[in-house]
């Protein structure tokens, strides 16, 4: 069907046409006076054919008059073919909107039902290992990225509470009041769902920040990785209020020796939930005092891996977290006490990586001696340089456990030595060295 618009151009089109085909060819401007090169005073007196040269110069100015405005015209032409070729343009580009809306609406992801679409974009969220190499949103990646495909991707999106539930959260003096408004909105299209959550800030302020932030989402919070970027920072009271976390981890950018963490940072761990069940840290060694200071933690953990100070640290860990099914931790050995034997009747999992002040062969014999895992499936030890043979086999003996698995990095198992620990352990079907 026409349109007026489309009638309206066609008229327009004919206009310059027809001023095209109006503008006169160019004329005949020879004379007998066209090649003369030099003036002829005998010239002056001459006529041709009645008409004098004053005649010609007079038809000539009414020549130039009419093709000067020939060109004014032919200007005023050229403009509104431009004007008419921008007008078409942008038709087309309408056009081709028009045709691509109608072939998404016989299209057949177009026609998916809204539960089957949710399902896709489900599958669409990335796979992150840990939850503290989150990184911030951003427009490229899932959910924001489906959210500015079209109209009905983004409302499907943003009613899918399981898209908004893992959220990176940096604070930053600048622009903060804009991005808390972001983090907020981020949050509550989670519509109460568990969250899973990691924080990183810097400047004593930055904890406050976070607090206002998170206050109406403490009782969502299930997962939570926090970046300390130096020891000092204040103590993060948002812990003790988040009665649903079962995973934490804790990262700090400068090492922290033992005994050296601020009493205000103890004090927010030791106020953890009772229901947490994973906890990791990462850059802080603790001591036997700190161990014990934070006793109220450890009981219910199944997972953890930490840092520790002396062997007699491991053994007073272990007897404050008896559900412990996994444990990862690097030990930082020196002379101590002799340790008294100890038997932790739950452990499955256990990676132990070595650091010495001193005779590094003792002290891994002493740490032998003194347990027993009667669960174990799998052992990895690194950082020891010479293998204690011996003391494993008592270990094994001892332990009478189901292990399937011993990784040994920095000494050498040899094969004899494998087989005497198969003959111990049946269930023990590899050993990586």
């Amino acid at each position: 069907m026409q349109t007026t618009n489309s009638k309206d151009d066609l008229s327009t089109v004919s206009d310059i046409l027809t001023d095209l085909q109006t503008i006169p060819g160019i004329p005949d401007l020879e004379t007998p006076y066209s090649r003369t090169t030099y003036p002829n005073p005998n010239h002056c007196a001459i006529e041709l054919e009645g008409q004098s040269i004053n005649a010609i110069i007079t038809e000539r100015q009414h020549q130039l008059d009419t093709v000067l405005h020939d060109i004014s015209r032919s200007q005023t032409v050229i403009h509104g073919i431009i004007t008419l070729q921008n007008h078409l343009l942008k038709q087309k580009k309408k056009i081709i909107e028009s045709i691509n809306l109608h072939k998404r609406l016989v299209s057949p992801l177009w026609l998916l039902p809204t539960e089957v679409l949710s399902q896709i974009f489900c599958h669409c969220l990335p796979q992150i290992p840990k939850l503290g190499e989150l990184q911030p949103p951003s427009k490229l990646t899932v959910p924001m990225l489906l959210a500015r495909i079209c109209r009905r991707w983004r409302e499907v999106v943003v009613d899918m509470p399981n898209l908004w539930r893992v959220l990176s959260v940096k604070v930053d003096d600048r622009n903060w009041q804009q991005a808390a408004f972001s983090y907020d909105s981020w949050l509550k299209r989670a519509q109460g769902r568990p969250l899973s959550l990691r924080l990183q800030f810097r400047a004593d302020d930055h904890s406050t920040k976070l607090q206002r932030l998170l206050q109406s989402y403490t009782n969502q919070i299930k997962s939570l990785s926090v970046d300390f970027h130096r020891p000092g920072t204040p103590e993060f009271n948002t812990f003790r209020d988040l009665l649903a976390l079962e995973e934490m981890s804790m990262h700090f950018n400068e090492d922290i020796c033992a005994d050296e963490m601020p009493a205000s940072l103890l004090r927010s761990v030791s106020q953890l939930p009772a229901i947490l069940c994973s906890f990791d840290v990462s850059g802080w060694s603790l001591s036997l005092s700190e161990v014990s200071s934070c006793d109220p933690v450890w009981a219910p953990l199944t997972t953890l891996g930490i840092g520790l100070w002396e062997a007699e640290t491991v053994l007073r860990l272990l007897q404050l977290a008896p559900n412990l099914s996994s444990l990862t931790i690097c030990i930082l050995f020196f002379d101590g006490e002799p340790l008294n034997p100890f038997t932790h009747t739950n452990l499955q999992t256990l990676h132990i990586s070595c650091d010495y002040y001193d005779d590094e062969t003792l002290n891994v014999c002493d740490l032998l001696d003194a347990l027993s895992f009667p669960t174990l499936r799998v052992l990895s030890v690194y950082g020891v340089s010479e293998w204690p043979h011996e003391e494993f086999k008592a270990f094994l003996a001892r332990s009478k456990c189901p292990l399937e698995s011993l990784i040994v990095r920095g000494s050498v198992v040899t094969d004899e030595q494998r087989a005497e620990y198969v003959a111990l352990i049946p269930s023990l079907q590899f050993v990586l060295r």
